[in-house]
């Protein structure tokens, strides 16, 4: 921050006789530039400069330039567009925003003070937003075959208040809704931040867990590119709104893909950072300045920067300032300076602020304590707002980042407005009501301040026209989502792509090899093949998907410049502006952004999409589980696949590469399906079943599908017991057909990676022991444990008696079970309540290691020897065999036996 402020000061200063050798020298090369200026323009000025900057440093000159600009704002008076609107009316409609947004959240803590909420945080953007709202934010036609599709907004989570506020004079909400605020269960309540899952209809995008927002609108932005250029749909004149906070900005998902928007050139993108300097406990940047970081950061990023900082008001000032009085005490003012001179009257400020020199106390002198008080920051004035917003549209060839300083709780007086704790404000006392209202000159009695009511102009008032008529003219209302795609996408029959998953004959490969053919097989559909969207994050060589590289290229919009090093090679890198393959780079935050915005296509552009999102288990649930969960908020639909997938597939790569625990955490998710199949008819079954679902049914469900890249005999499909094979697979457990005609006295459990050692361990009981067991293939034991809750809890609630598929499908068997898993064994233990007998599970507690899979799995004793003792021991506990057995078996099989502590504690 040091340098960043030098700099500036710096660059202030330049022409001060203190550092300057020759002032008449400068002089003249300063009135050179203003002649280009006065009388060519600032294209030609702007040419000169580079060009001159450009010899410079051919000349071996050097100097660190600084990317801070004067604390100014960047679009000067003369600059800005006539305002197109009514700025009277504008003003009575943002007062009664502000008051239905405050009032509602203060009726609610009145009432209960338990359930929160923002004040401050909309008082800060409210006019950021009604720029938008009455000027800019064009909205979606709901007639898909319209050309425009309407601009897309994420809007920051804590001003949710003013939306809903805003939703209410439109007619879409009522005060019924609003007096339900945060109260979801017993009425018509609004939900605390953006959360499509809970409204459906209004809100498109979640943005409450901070940091998702910002990546979210970058990529949603190159998505719509992705579909121009491949033509599947007219994106062109529509733009993705990011609205976010200054301290939301320390997220490294913030600022994690801000190269990726400059680099694709996305100037259909506009951030507006509402820089009111102060986050939930203190300011941003106490003693620094935030806006000087963030100038820096998205113009080392390459983003076109323009800076809102000072309203109208402060024109007339800096016109008198010829002696840049201003621009030095803003460069040595700090932003914990600024926050306390916003909480403080215009007396403070006049005493503290323009008192610092006799330059500042003479351009302040004509002013009274009153004006001085009501000088406005940039982001609370809607001209110089417009002038951003404008700009920020015509500017091509870069997306826009807006940083519009604002007052946190502007307006709330001394009850909130820029002080430490104004965050946390939920209540506001009678008089800092009155207040409120006299601050906004609304018209409301002091029984109305007092009983909170909702203030909604009479429909035919001149404030109601207007807003209908802007939002007529801007194409309708927004925040509004569309909960189906107009049309769905009939999904191919199987064997068309997956037959040779059915038909395998004892074919080795691994389930990733199948589900990557099938990838192939469905990118040539003619019905769905172009709806596909593989993404990768820079393993697709690593999955077995290079071919697809030549076969459909990899996504990129300015084609490729290049000739890659295997142009020779008949899978070589084609990088293509059609290109259908989204290839990430090393950002699993980037590679499940993209995989949401194709998710939720059919929501956002009407138009169904297919996204399979490819990637190392361990580094989804794990590393994005945050982005997951926003996008189950969303209603995504598509396939996530856990390629490596398990904690012994993936041998050589160790501790953080193999993954135990995505399962477990899928689990807590309540829309996402998720399978462990081990058999390629299995991965081809759920696939299947999940286009139907997602695609033609248009359910609100997502897949994660793991698969593992170990090679091994593929049995085909058991088509003796095709129908109860198929329920088996989607319910989550089916038996494998008998090697053996004796009957099973224990029943061996296996999924993913490990049913091949169950398989191995039940030849084992019947070779070495004289048992029969049988082998039971779980797909899925989340989807078992959901299925037996629900039966259980309509039993608690008296319905119909019914039964758990899973117990009732272990009932008709004998013996006990024992279940072995690549994960943890929290996993199986999900089922343990609906299990009717004696239940032994085996899982990969611990941290991994490096090795074989044959040793890793010895390690965790989930490798068949351990199971052949597990069922060994659990049939000598239930007294079928005698625990002599047990102890030969240990012995029989020392290699298997620990010699040390269990696996979770070494």
């Amino acid at each position: 921050m040091t340098d960043l402020s030098n700099g500036m000061q710096e660059a202030q200063r330049i022409g001060e006789a203190s550092i300057d050798a020759d002032p008449q020298e400068t002089a003249e090369w300063l009135e050179a530039l203003d002649g280009v200026l006065a009388h060519v323009g600032k294209a030609r000025a702007r040419y000169l400069i580079e060009r001159l900057a450009a010899h410079a440093h051919a000349q071996g000159i050097s100097w660190d330039r600084s990317r801070v600009t004067p604390y100014l704002n960047t679009i000067a008076p003369s600059e800005q567009p006539r305002y197109p609107g009514d700025l009277e009316i504008e003003a009575r409609l943002s007062a009664a925003l502000r008051w239905n947004a405050l009032a509602m959240v203060v009726r609610a803590n009145r009432a209960y003070g338990e359930l929160g909420g923002h004040i401050a945080s909309y008082a800060s953007a409210s006019d950021l937003f009604e720029v938008g709202f009455n000027h800019f934010f064009r909205a979606g036609p709901a007639e898909a075959e319209q050309a425009h599709g309407g601009d897309l907004v994420y809007f920051q989570p804590h001003s949710s208040p003013g939306v809903y506020a805003r939703a209410f004079l439109e007619g879409f909400l009522t005060e019924d809704h609003l007096r339900h605020y945060r109260q979801e269960i017993a009425g018509p309540g609004l939900c605390s931040y953006p959360h499509p899952w809970l409204m459906p209809d209004f809100w498109q995008f979640p943005t409450g867990s901070m940091g998702i927002g910002p990546i979210n609108a970058i990529y949603q932005a190159r998505f719509m590119r992705y579909l121009q250029h491949r033509g599947l749909a007219q994106t062109e004149g529509r733009t993705v709104w990011g609205f976010f906070g200054d301290g939301e900005m320390d997220e490294p998902e913030s600022l994690g893909a801000l190269s990726l928007a400059a680099r694709e050139r996305l100037d259909n993108l506009v951030f507006v950072i509402n820089c009111n300097l102060q986050r939930l406990d203190g300011p941003v940047r106490g003693n620094g300045r935030v806006i000087d970081e963030l100038e820096a950061q998205f113009t080392g990023a390459g983003w076109n920067v323009i800076k809102v900082l000072w309203g109208s008001d402060w024109d007339a000032l800096f016109a008198r300032d010829h002696a840049g009085a201003l621009a030095r005490a803003f460069a040595d003012t700090v932003d914990g300076q600024f926050q306390t001179f916003s909480a403080n009257d215009g007396a403070y400020n006049r005493a503290r602020f323009f008192s610092q020199d006799p330059a500042l106390a003479q351009l302040a002198a004509s002013l009274t304590d009153e004006e001085i008080h009501r000088l406005r920051r940039g982001g609370h004035d809607a001209r110089k707002l417009h002038a951003a917003y404008a700009r920020a549209l015509s500017h091509k060839g870069q997306p826009t980042v807006i940083l519009a300083k604002t007052m946190k709780g502007f307006g709330m007086g001394s009850a909130g407005q820029g002080k430490m704790t104004t965050h946390q404000q939920k209540k506001l006392e009678f008089d800092d009501l009155k207040a409120f209202r006299d601050r906004f000159a609304l018209p409301l009695s002091d029984d109305d301040v007092e009983q909170l009511k909702f203030y909604k102009p009479k429909e035919d008032s001149p404030e109601m026209r207007y807003l209908h008529a802007r939002r007529a003219a801007l194409g309708g209302y927004l925040p509004r989502r569309r909960s189906m795609a107009s049309k769905g996408l009939t999904v191919p029959s199987m064997p068309s792509w997956g037959s040779f998953a059915l038909e395998t004959q004892g074919r080795e490969m691994s389930t990733t090899t199948a589900l990557v053919r099938m990838l192939t097989a469905l990118l040539k559909d003619p019905q769905i093949g172009s709806r596909v969207v593989p993404i990768v994050a820079d393993e697709a060589r690593t999955f077995g998907m290079a071919n697809m590289f030549r076969q459909v290229g990899i996504y990129a919009p300015l084609g490729q410049r290049y000739e890659p090093e295997d142009l020779g090679s008949m899978l070589y890198y084609r990088e293509d502006t059609r290109g259908q393959i989204l290839e990430e780079g090393i950002s699993e935050a980037g590679a499940i952004s993209s995989w949401i915005a194709a998710a939720t296509a059919y929501s956002v552009h009407d138009l169904p999409m297919l996204p399979f999102y490819i990637y190392y288990s361990m580094f989804g649930f794990q590393r994005i589980g945050d982005l997951i969960w926003a996008a189950a908020d969303q209603r995504s639909r598509g396939f996530l696949v856990g390629a490596t997938s398990g904690r012994t597939t993936l041998g050589g790569e160790g501790l953080q590469h193999q993954d135990g625990s995505s399962h477990l955490a899928a689990s807590t998710i309540p829309n996402c399906r998720a399978y462990d199949p081990a058999f390629a008819y299995e991965v081809a079954t759920i696939v299947e079943a999940g286009m139907h679902e997602m695609l033609e049914a248009q359910r609100d469900v997502f897949y994660y599908v793991t698969v593992t890249n170990e090679n091994y005999a593929q049995p085909s499909f058991p088509h003796e017991n095709a129908a109860a094979v198929r329920e088996g697979i989607l319910k989550g457990l089916y038996r494998l057909p008998a090697a053996s005609a004796g009957a099973a006295r224990v029943q061996l459990l296996g999924s993913g990676a490990i049913l091949g050692e169950a398989i191995a361990a039940a030849r084992m009981l019947k070779d070495d022991w004289g048992i029969d067991g049988a082998v039971w293939s779980v797909t899925s034991y989340t989807e078992l444990q959901r299925e037996a809750m629900t039966v259980e809890r309509q039993a608690r609630l008296g319905e119909e008696p019914a039964v758990p598929y899973l117990t009732a499908t272990l009932g008709a068997t004998c013996g006990p079970v024992i279940a072995a898993t690549d994960y943890v064994r929290a996993l199986p233990e999900l089922v343990r309540a609906y299990v009717p007998r004696r239940y032994v599970t085996l899982g990969t507690d611990g941290f991994g290691r490096s090795d074989t899979r044959q040793a890793l799995r010895s390690f965790f004793e989930v490798d068949r020897a351990n199971i052949v003792i597990a069922a060994l021991k659990a049939l000598a506990d239930d007294g079928e065999i005698d625990g002599a057995v047990v102890r030969a078996a240990r012995t029989r099989y020392e290699a298997a036996q620990p010699t040390s502590a269990p696996a979770w504690q070494r």
